[in-house]
């Protein structure tokens, strides 16, 4: 057993101690009343949702195991020379709120390329499908067709104590986690580099094997690195850790969980939007030239709203200032690629768009998100493919929703079974009939 799995292991009983206590004796303690617009609202902000792998706090951004951004890539270990942790260590620290040595992290990294290679099945599932099909199609079905060696379904199906269920989980996790790189590169190439895949090299780490497999040079592979850890966890509440949690609460393994969440990523309101920035992006430069002014873009931004459009990149469900995943990836791009005409374009928006949505008065967050910046980056290196940018978003979030349900096993949480009411009910609750 791996220091990581041991470490969960040990410090699991006080953690179902404390869920039990608090649920016999402060079951009934009420957290909030929910209001008829969050009915019709997407239940948004309604405290319903539990996990401490992650917590987005409207002020300081997203915190990771409660390290804010910044601290998170200060602190975890970085290869020799490196300038981003690795995406090995973000995963021990998600998995147990402790941040790892050197040796744990290596231990990890070794762990997770001992399970890396992909079964052939999967890529003749993958090469039966149309040429056309989205790669994010293709994702799911690729982890979908892995489905048949869970873990967890051959342990279940063995009669294993509910207290056990997180170890099997624990198993299926990782054996998807180190494969979904590969997978992910391998429909890059297959569908945009004429069908010439990249055998992975299992003596890197997770980072630079990727880069190397879409076979995109250096800094790609730090870039691969920050991407992944700020794509890995925002909370319980959005779509696609929802989703994952909600399909994994039935006992659902995790290779049906993370292709159901993995769908709901896939909606322009969720991880498509990064693709839907570049776009608005470039739209603007065809129409005022690849240098616009202030005035150019004050005007285009006008237009944009004036036609019943959001200026995508722009604000959130949570967030009220600006993104801090969106500074990680500004400060990356001020490093390595501060003259490409893309990013100058990005710059110059923040100062443009706030203050018009402040104006228009109808964004409670006017500051730019994660999606203002990803996929501009992507794009300077050469992946300019905007159908598979979800898919990289994709390999990302996996390691922040996996490592939730294996703890939601862990600490025995329930099927998931919120009660609904009528249209009738609520008006008259509300007092109209």
């Amino acid at each position: 057993m791996t220091q990581m799995k041991e470490k969960i292991a040990s410090i699991l009983p006080q953690w179902r101690e404390r869920v039990t206590k608090l649920m016999k004796e402060h079951g009934d303690t009420e957290v909030n009343t929910v209001k008829i617009s969050q009915f019709y609202g997407g239940m948004r902000g309604i405290k319903c949702l539990t996990t401490d792998i992650s917590y987005l706090d409207p002020l300081e951004g997203i915190r990771f195991r409660g390290y804010t951004i910044p601290e998170t890539l200060e602190k975890l270990p970085k290869a020799p020379g490196a300038e981003m942790p690795y995406v090995e260590g973000h995963l021990y620290l998600l998995l147990t709120g402790e941040i790892p040595t050197d040796d744990q992290v290596q231990e990890v990294i070794k762990d997770l390329q001992g399970r890396g290679e992909v079964p052939g099945y999967v890529w003749d599932t993958l090469r039966a499908l149309p040429s056309d099909t989205h790669p994010m199609t293709m994702f799911s079905i690729a982890i979908l067709a892995l489905q048949k060696d869970s873990v967890f379904v051959k342990r279940y199906n063995e009669k294993m104590s509910k207290f056990e269920y997180w170890d099997p989980m624990y198993e299926d996790a990782l054996n998807l986690l180190a494969k979904l790189h590969t997978i992910a590169a391998y429909i890059y190439r297959y569908k945009y580099k004429d069908d010439t895949p990249i055998e992975p090299d299992f003596s890197l780490d997770y980072g630079k094997n990727y880069a190397h497999m879409m076979g995109v040079d250096p800094p790609y592979d730090e870039l691969s690195r920050l991407y992944f850890i700020l794509h890995s966890d925002h909370e319980s509440g959005n779509v696609s850790a929802h989703t994952t949690h909600l399909v994994a609460s039935t006992l659902s393994d995790a290779y049906y969980s993370l292709s159901a969440g993995l769908n709901g990523l896939a909606g322009p309101l969720h991880g498509l939007a990064n693709q839907e920035v570049l776009k608005w992006i470039q739209e603007m430069m065809k129409k005022v030239g690849d240098n616009p002014t202030k005035d150019d873009m004050h005007k285009f931004v006008w237009d944009t709203l004036k036609s019943g459009q959001v200026i995508p990149g722009y604000g959130h469900a949570v967030l009220r200032k600006t993104d801090p995943r969106y500074t990680s990836q500004r400060e990356f791009a001020l490093k390595h690629l501060p003259d490409d005409p893309i990013f100058k374009v990005v710059s110059l928006l923040y100062d443009v768009v706030p203050p018009i949505l402040e104006e228009q008065g109808k964004a409670k967050n006017p500051w730019p998100n994660v999606d203002a910046h990803s996929g501009v980056i992507q794009w300077h290196y050469g992946v300019q493919e905007y159908d598979f940018y979800t898919v990289q978003f994709g390999v990302g979030r996996a390691y922040g929703v996996l490592p939730n349900i294996i703890w939601d096993r862990a600490l025995g949480q329930a099927i998931e079974r919120p009660k609904s009411l009528t249209l009738d009910m609520l008006e008259e609750i509300a007092g109209i009939k």
